[in-house]
């Protein structure tokens, strides 16, 4: 990959994001837990636990892809709940911007911490405590299953882009200072 610039994401939450995030954020940080944010959770977890338990490599194979596409799912509707009052985006930069911060507040509760791209299509987000990951972080034994707790969120992203137009291949690199993960997207021009 050819070199990466670094991209500011605006620390302002936008009015188009509504107050939901904002609240959910507000109150994350005064330690107040979110139903819905234990549920989410919880939910993945069971979803990548069945994953784990196939034993058959094929079966386990077809239930990475069906995580992934889940995820897919969730992300194309979700960003169309969100880009429903938001005007156009000016260019590609300033959409992943838009992904960075608003998409991956409302499902994250938190920005993504670093963008950066090549400006050729390659943009590399950041986050340095997944969320996903922090329980496996506290486990080592886990390690090697850690790739199977990204899956579900490169299908959000690659569903996220998908309905903004952009097709894109989004792959994860899982840092050895877990729980940061770096999400590579790639452009796919036509």
């Amino acid at each position: 990959m050819s070199s990466l610039s670094s991209a500011s994401i605006p620390s302002s939450v936008s009015s188009s994001s509504a107050s939901a995030p904002q609240f959910a954020h507000s109150a994350q940080s005064q330690g107040v837990s979110l139903p819905d944010e234990v549920a989410f959770e919880l939910l993945h977890s069971e979803l990548v636990g069945q994953v784990l338990e196939k034993t058959d490599p094929e079966e386990r194979e077809r239930a990475l892809s069906n995580l992934e596409l889940i995820g897919f799912n969730a992300g194309y509707r979700l960003i169309e709940k969100l880009t429903r009052e938001s005007p156009k985006f000016k260019d590609e930069l300033d959409l992943m911007k838009f992904v960075c911060k608003d998409f991956w507040t409302c499902v994250f509760r938190k920005q993504i911490d670093n963008l950066r791209t090549n400006h050729q299509g390659v943009y590399v987000l950041q986050d340095n405590r997944f969320k996903f990951l922090a329980k496996v972080s506290e486990s080592r034994q886990y390690l090697e299953s850690a790739p199977k707790f990204v899956i579900f969120s490169c299908g959000l992203v690659r569903g996220s882009l998908a309905n903004l137009g952009v097709n894109s291949i989004v792959t994860a690199e899982i840092s050895s200072q877990l729980p940061s993960v770096k999400f590579q997207v790639q452009v796919q021009r036509s």
